[in-house]
């Protein structure tokens, strides 16, 4: 059978990729508002944030002087205003997702406490960006706007308090402690509350002048749930509480308020109507949420993407200088210029670090962008059904779910909706609002795995992968002059991994979203356009990948009417060893197909980022070392997934199954000679038989799966090739000859 092999690299990498290849790979390229953007940010990165960790701010739990300092660099880098809506005092046009999720990657390339400091912020205003009112926004968000020139003010800062003082705190999201009850309700005047809220684990509290806290009704008279505006200055008690003693994110400011405070009722975020006496607030506080933290959690899974690619430098330059200065070391021997890289396993485990960092960058600037397209789509989407008379609620989704034939024909089309020449005006309006929430209901599918997907993979498996990057410093690795801070990003990783939800908040998301018919449409779809890459571009694994998925899709579709051994089902929501696990193979496979795409983006573009060729040719090796792993994960976990719920075959069977007796074994012999040769399971008259468990499991129905589990076996070819060569490129990468910060 004749084969393909990729030709001869004449180019390697000679630098670490800079700007203009990850503009292209990320996709602002073309957004020089963003470029500066990302300017101004480093220089705060490196400059005063590196400067305080250098100092060792990070030893105290206090919220100073030096560490609020930031605050204002902040403001006047442009990374306050970076959220705010333009007619608000911001300067970004259109959709901010993309924008902090660069910001949170620059500030955390050096600390993820200043990084946490920052976008708290933006969460505390996120549920009244999200959901406020039209007046919410426009009064909070110029509040919080940095002062114009000539304005003599300070900006506000906000905390969301969610949490609760439970045992543990962050187990669910759901579980709220916190009261909101009629104060004074007077005929013709707007009722004041009462709120109670005790709050846990808050960021920004040291200097916040505005919560937005979650509440639950504890009054007859308001209905369920809701989010509420509090101010330092409402009559109460606003105590921002006990200092929390963290281990990480110490240039944030964490703790544990106490608030008991008298609000008027327009303060609940998103407004209330009154219905028979009640206060019904329009929005539940897990429908507020909801909305947040599908956005906000993307930048804290980039956030821990910054840590991993930050890691690849100091690691480097740690071991091309491990033996300098040693007597038995002479300069210009192997042994000086490369010290710990002269082995392959040093240099292998450098290219596993930095294979996941990639993959892990792609999935995450992904997911910002997919916000960046869905925001626009949604406002579209919520001005049709507004027209219809439809607000939110079981209406909604039943609208919704009835575009799904026509959003799957949009899907296969891959262009507009065809409409006749001739036709009325109210038949063309009406095709362009089917079009528009087609659209709409694509791009939520998509968004609505990628988020969850991104949180859970990035911090999940990048605290693990972070341990590795500081096990690779040696000793060095564990002191607080570490190059890099590599110490402090491995333990402010673990705490990344828990924010906004624990890893199983996550999960339980993805099985819901994954299972979407309109997102398996398009991830059906996304198979052979990796096949097509493949053929292209044969060096970045996109052929084992799509095997991969190709697999995963069958265990899927496999387990939906699988049984156990006892004949329950394995397919449901509460047989989290089977979809847990599931949804942990899928984001393998989503980080390494953004991965791949990142690459080919880049090889499209090669001009404009200066003739990269040696840069795509080792993107493209990590690629290839990524979808082996992915691939080999995702493997092992539908295997044991296809195979490990079904008994295993004993030998008191009656039936036999598997076996064969030795008189029959005989028979067959003398019409086929050799049989005998093949057969591993014989029983004797006696009823011996061999010393193992049972006759070996035969794979019976799940046949396919053996078939598509050996090709994706076969289609990791040339994949330990490829580490080879992304290792000896990065033994000849030329970095800078010290740390680019602090500054």
């Amino acid at each position: 059978m004749a084969t393909v092999t990729p030709a001869l690299q004449t180019e390697s990498l000679r630098t670490l990729p800079g700007d203009p290849v990850r503009q292209i790979q990320w996709r602002f390229a073309d957004r020089y508002d963003l470029q500066m953007l990302v300017q101004a940010v480093r220089e705060v990165a490196r400059g005063p944030v590196a400067r305080l960790v250098a100092g060792g701010a990070r030893q105290s739990h206090e919220w100073t002087p030096e560490k609020h300092a930031l605050l204002e660099a902040f403001d006047a880098s442009g990374i306050t205003a970076a959220f705010l809506d333009v007619e608000n005092g911001g300067y970004l046009e259109g959709p901010k997702n993309l924008a902090l999720a660069l910001i949170a990657f620059e500030l955390a390339w050096v600390d993820a406490g200043a990084a946490t400091a920052s976008l708290a912020g933006c969460l505390a205003l996120s549920p009244i960006h999200e959901r406020g009112t039209p007046e919410q926004r426009a009064h909070y968000m110029k509040l919080c706007a940095p002062a114009a020139p000539g304005e003599d003010r300070k900006p506000w800062r906000g905390a969301f308090c969610l949490t609760e003082p439970l045992p543990y705190v962050g187990v669910d999201t759901g579980m709220l402690s916190g009261k909101v009850r009629i104060a004074e309700w007077k005929d013709g005047k707007e009722p004041l509350l009462q709120v109670e809220k005790r709050g846990r684990f808050i960021t920004n509290m040291g200097f916040a002048n505005f919560v937005t806290a979650a509440v639950d009704s504890g009054d007859q008279r308001i209905s369920g749930s809701c989010v509420v505006i509090l101010e330092e200055t409402d009559p109460g008690i606003f105590d921002r509480g006990a200092v929390t003693r963290k281990l990480v994110h110490q240039l944030s400011s964490t703790s544990d308020p106490i608030f008991s405070l008298t609000v008027p009722a327009s303060r609940i975020v998103g407004g209330y109507t009154v219905k028979d006496g009640c206060i019904v607030p329009n929005f539940s506080h897990s429908e507020i949420i909801e909305a947040v933290f599908r956005r906000t959690r993307v930048t804290v899974a980039i956030m821990t993407s910054a840590k991993l690619l930050s890691a690849v430098e100091p690691v480097v330059r740690y071991q091309r200088n491990r033996f300098r200065g040693a007597e038995q070391t002479t300069p210009g021997s192997v042994r000086h210029e490369l010290g710990l890289q002269q082995r392959e396993d040093a240099l292998h485990r450098v290219v596993d670090l930095w294979a996941m960092g990639e993959a892990s960058a792609a999935l995450g600037f992904a997911a910002a962008r997919a916000f960046d397209e869905l925001d626009p789509l949604e406002k579209q989407k919520d001005a049709i059904l507004a027209a219809e008379g439809i607000n939110g609620g079981r209406a909604e989704l039943k609208k919704l779910k009835s575009v799904w034939p026509a959003a799957l024909e949009h899907l296969r089309r891959g262009s507009g909706i065809e409409t006749p020449l001739v036709a009325s005006r109210d038949v063309l309006e009406r095709e362009a609002k089917q079009d528009a929430l087609a659209r709409y209901v694509l791009a939520d599918a998509v968004a609505g795995v990628l988020c969850p997907a991104a949180k859970l993979w990035n911090t999940g498996l990048g605290a693990n992968a972070m341990r590795e990057a500081l096990s690779l410093m040696g000793g060095y690795g564990i002191t607080e002059d570490c190059p890099g801070f590599l110490a402090y990003k491995w333990m402010d990783a673990q705490l990344e991994a828990t924010y906004e939800g624990p890893e199983a908040v996550q999960r339980r998301n993805l099985i819901v979203t994954m299972t979407h018919d309109l997102f398996l449409e398009q991830f059906r779809m996304w198979i052979p356009e990796m096949r097509k890459i493949a053929s292209r571009r044969p060096g970045t694994g996109a052929c084992e990948l799509a095997s991969a998925m190709r697999l995963w899709l069958w265990t899927y579709e496999h387990l939906r009417t699988a049984t156990d051994a006892e004949g329950a089902k394995l397919y449901n929501s509460a047989r989290q060893g089977v979809t847990f696990r599931l949804a942990d193979a899928l984001c393998w496979l989503l980080a390494s197909r953004q991965q791949i795409l990142d690459v080919m983006e880049l090889d499209a573009k090669q001009a404009e980022a200066g003739d990269a060729e040696g840069t795509v040719a080792f993107l493209s090796d990590l690629c290839h070392v990524q979808a082996a792993r992915a691939a080999g994960e995702a493997g092992r976990i539908c295997a044991e997934l296809v195979y490990g719920y079904n008994a295993h075959p004993s030998w008191d069977d009656p039936l036999h199954a598997g076996c064969f007796l030795s008189e029959e074994l005989d028979a067959w012999e003398s019409c086929a000679p050799g049989i005998a040769a093949y057969a591993l399971d014989v029983l004797q008259p006696d009823g011996s038989h061999p010393e193992k468990a049972g006759p070996c499991a035969q794979c019976g129905e799940n046949a396919g799966f053996q078939r598509l589990r050996n090709q994706l076996d076969l289609c990791l070819t040339g994949s330990q090739l490829a580490k080879d060569r992304a290792a000896k490129a990065l033994a000849q990468v030329m970095i800078p000859a010290v740390p680019d910060y602090p500054r």
